[in-house]
């Protein structure tokens, strides 16, 4: 009976209280299916790439030497005349005539000459290698004194571990000096086998409804223990003739099809297009080595000059797939070798491939090259 009424005086209370809780239940499905619904709607935007990015600490910062310029070689020095010394008196002897006066002299010039040929081309080699040249044993003269073709030059080894191959496609800001300002695209290339590469790059403007090519670079090589090893790069500008650079690895020279200039080939050497992917094979190998300044030997139209750069730092880029997280480097302006500024923003988490290159000249003109759009073309 106790039991009973009380069950009959809090019978409301008890309806009221489960009628609550049914409600409470209710709402909290109702609320939580909406929010599922919402957080599984399909976005409207077009899916990105370019989600997860690494990020890296930056190395510590190491002090380097002084940059040292290459000298070019010298050329071909033409043989000393030998000294005349006196000698004992004797007697007079018929005078040869003059045939076989001939005959002896060119016999002279012809040793003369492969004696020169063969010390230039050491020379080459010992520029490249660093080894010293042969000893002359004691006693012995040299058919023919030239001096050393090139001073003895080498630059840090880095390592490297070069980045998959793929195909770029680039946006093109350009500013001239006069604040003129043009638009338009460019197109990078990357390719390797692990023996051998080939590289390009065609950027150009659009003018009205025309489109006119700025520069093309394609270049083509070996992949050796130093990395990229370029054999012939070609450049061609707009309005200039086609010019060729080739690196003779058997000769350790660097020459031009625009200049007769040459360069010993030093370890490590790049050409324009291929600087940025060694670049980001030094950062794919390993980060450290940025803490201190990177040289790399470059070939151009007509000389070979020592490229340094430097890691500014940790940069955020605005590329047409998002943001990316990038490490700029830049080369700025040497006084005597080159008049203007490069940099390079290279992408940790994108197989550190170069995301924007820019190029500042003298008079301030400023080309700015970003990438829009990255395929992989490994199969």
């Amino acid at each position: 009976m106790t039991n009973a009424s009380f069950l009959a005086r809090h019978r409301r209370a008890l309806v009221l209280c489960v009628a609550t809780l049914a409600l409470h239940y209710a709402a909290i499905d109702w609320v939580g299916g909406r929010l599922s619904a919402q957080t599984h709607r399909p976005s409207e935007l077009p899916a990105s790439l370019m989600t997860a990015q690494l990020r890296l600490a930056l190395p510590k910062r190491v002090e380097s030497q002084p940059l040292e310029d290459v000298a070019p070689l010298a050329p071909s020095a033409a043989p000393r005349k030998p000294a005349v010394s006196a000698r004992p008196a004797v007697e007079p002897v018929a005078a040869p005539d003059a045939a076989a006066t001939a005959a002896a002299t060119s016999a002279v010039a012809a040793e003369v000459a492969a004696a020169v040929g063969s010390i230039e081309q050491a020379g080459a080699a010992q520029a490249q290698t660093g080894t010293p040249p042969p000893a002359v044993a004691q006693g012995e003269t040299p058919a023919a004194v030239v001096p050393d073709a090139a001073p003895r030059q080498g630059l840090r080894r880095y390592k490297v571990n070069l980045p998959p191959s793929a195909s770029f496609d680039m946006t093109v800001d350009r500013v001239d000096a006069d604040g003129t300002k043009w638009t338009g695209s460019a197109t990078m290339t990357w390719h390797t086998d692990g023996s051998r590469y080939n590289a390009s790059v065609e950027a150009g403007v659009s003018v009205l409804i025309t489109r006119i090519n700025l520069l093309v670079l394609r270049s083509e090589g070996e992949i050796d223990d130093y990395g990229i090893a370029p054999v012939t790069v070609t450049e061609k500008r707009a309005r200039r003739a086609e010019t060729a650079t080739h690196f003779n690895r058997a000769e350790g020279t660097i020459t031009f099809s625009a200049s007769e200039r040459s360069y010993p080939l030093l370890v490590g050497a790049q050409d324009k297009a291929t600087v940025p992917f060694q670049l980001g094979g030094i950062g794919r190998a390993d980060v450290n080595q940025f803490g201190s300044d990177i040289d790399i030997q470059v070939g151009e139209e007509k000389e070979a000059t020592v490229f340094r750069f430097q890691l500014i730092g940790e940069e955020e880029i605005d590329t047409r797939q998002g943001k990316v997280v990038t490490w700029h480097l830049s080369r700025p302006p040497k006084p005597g070798s080159y008049s203007s500024r490069l940099d390079i923003w290279l992408a940790p988490g994108l197989n550190w491939y170069p995301i924007q290159i820019r190029n500042t000249e003298a008079s301030g003109a400023l080309t700015t090259q970003t990438v829009s759009n990255i395929k992989m073309t490994d199969k």
